[in-house]
């Protein structure tokens, strides 16, 4: 699950995002043998540090509790680093001075590839990762596993949550504005938008403030999951496939006609209070929302709803958005990546995955979303704050239905948060009235993640 924290954090990983990738490419410590599974042994005392931002993985969490609990012979160490950008920093910090390291960190699945090609997450493919492959949904093992493609054949993380994509949104501000049902197509979203902002200069479908890359790439992610293609050190940046050209179009109008706020920045207070008063009346994002929606947008409590992502021609296809994964750093002695798997087992696909569910967080696991109590909200999986904020929705069902239809193929670049904080200043300009047309900033971003990348030492072309 993305909490708003961590979203807000999200800003700042621009100013760490060149450090960053110099100190994944490019190692950092000497890496630890990797150890067999077999050698945990519950006769010897061990002690891990685990270093994450995420609520359900804390020093006083019930999942931390519970490890303990049945492996007490394992200490756990929770450092809360706040949120992704400063635990970036701290990452990169260590990486390069050799020393400091934790023996577990949280790493955003998009941010995973820079890590594991750069040696600095060891492999869990000797542990037995690989058996757990069909217990997760398509889209997050997808998500860990694509570094293999990128030159670091292995596993390097667990799945800790999901992000499949669904729109949410306000049906009163909907039934306001004449619309019985939510769009299906991405031209339904636009027609929609023209009704809504008829209500008000003040009434948006939604936000869009061009300094966050990572919902336009969602957006390749449904509709050109090759956008990114990786092979190696060889890597293609094609944004020319027609399905994204025509979104792309679709966006622009929403721009020029001022049906989308470009104003209003995700994660701030002024978003907040436009999705409590409904005057922002949808958000596509991915499926960690509902809890953000209750905790900081509590006056729009029974008029969200949750329903599919719009598509190109209404059939269900979909994406993830965010998410992450925790992963054992390869400098971590022997003894402590032993255990350090343990808890990553334990949190990501035992008991405690079912306790962090519990606490809120999305699940990544298939058996979790295909329970009927989760997609119900009812029984182990209660929440009646969440059900009233829904009217009562199964909103959880739309969710996890939305997790199976994700698109396959999809690649994050080995360099993606570097690619990231270039985004604000080409594809940005498209939102801030400067004359620049969104295909103009996205191709101004596709050079700049081939120019970023050749530097790096990467072959790196552009189509079109």
């Amino acid at each position: 699950m993305r909490f708003s924290t961590m979203k807000r954090a999200l800003a700042g990983i621009t100013a760490v995002g060149v450090t960053l990738a110099l100190a994944a490419c490019g190692g950092g410590g000497t890496p630890a043998s990797t150890p067999s599974a077999a050698a945990f042994d519950s006769n010897k005392e061990y002690s891990i540090s685990v270093w994450t931002w995420e609520p359900t993985i804390q020093q006083d969490s019930e999942a931390v509790k519970e490890f303990e609990k049945q492996f007490p012979n394992v200490k756990v160490s929770v450092t809360n680093t706040g949120g992704a950008a400063d635990e970036y920093t701290a990452l990169s910090n260590a990486l390069q001075a050799g020393t400091g390291l934790p023996d577990v960190a949280q790493i955003e699945y998009y941010a995973l590839p820079q890590y594991a090609i750069g040696s600095n997450l060891a492999d869990l493919t000797p542990f037995g990762a690989g058996s757990l492959e069909g217990q997760y949904t398509p889209g997050t093992w997808t998500a860990i596993n694509q570094t293999t493609a990128k030159g670091a054949a292995g596993i390097y993380a667990l799945p800790m949550d999901s992000g499949p994509m669904a729109l949410f949104y306000n049906e009163e501000t909907f039934q306001k504005a004449g619309i019985d049902t939510p769009p299906t197509t991405w031209d339904q979203f636009y027609e929609d938008a023209k009704k809504i902002h008829a209500l008000g200069d003040n009434y948006y479908i939604t936000s869009d403030s061009g300094n966050d890359a990572g919902y336009l790439t969602s957006i390749m992610w449904q509709l050109s999951p090759g956008a990114f293609k990786v092979d190696g050190q060889n890597v293609t940046v094609d944004f020319t496939d027609p399905n994204f050209a025509k979104f792309v179009e679709v966006w622009q109008k929403l721009i020029d006609e001022d049906l989308i706020s470009t104003s209003i920045t995700g994660w701030s207070d002024e978003w907040f209070k436009g999705l409590a008063d409904g005057t922002l009346a949808s958000l596509p994002t991915g499926a960690w929302m509902p809890a953000n929606l209750l905790a900081n947008s509590a006056d729009a409590s029974g008029n969200f709803r949750v329903a599919p992502m719009p598509s190109l021609d209404g059939s269900p296809v979909n994406a993830e958005n965010g998410g992450s994964s925790l992963a054992v750093m390869a400098a971590s002695p022997a003894d402590n990546q032993v255990a350090a798997y343990k808890f990553l087992e334990f949190v990501s696909n035992g008991d405690g995955a079912k306790l962090r569910v519990q606490a809120g967080n999305f699940p990544s696991l298939q058996s979790t979303l295909d329970d009927p109590a989760f997609q119900s909200s009812t029984g182990d999986y209660a929440a009646p704050d969440l059900l009233k904020y829904f009217g009562n929705q199964e909103y959880n069902k739309v969710l996890a239905e939305g997790a199976g239809t994700v698109n396959t193929g999809w690649s994050y670049l080995p360099y993606q948060v570097a690619a990231n904080s270039k985004f604000a200043d080409t594809v940005g300009k498209a939102y801030n009235k400067s004359g620049t047309k969104l295909a103009d900033g996205l191709s101004a971003w596709a050079d700049a993640i081939v120019s970023y990348g050749n530097e790096q030492g990467y072959n790196v072309t552009k189509v079109g």
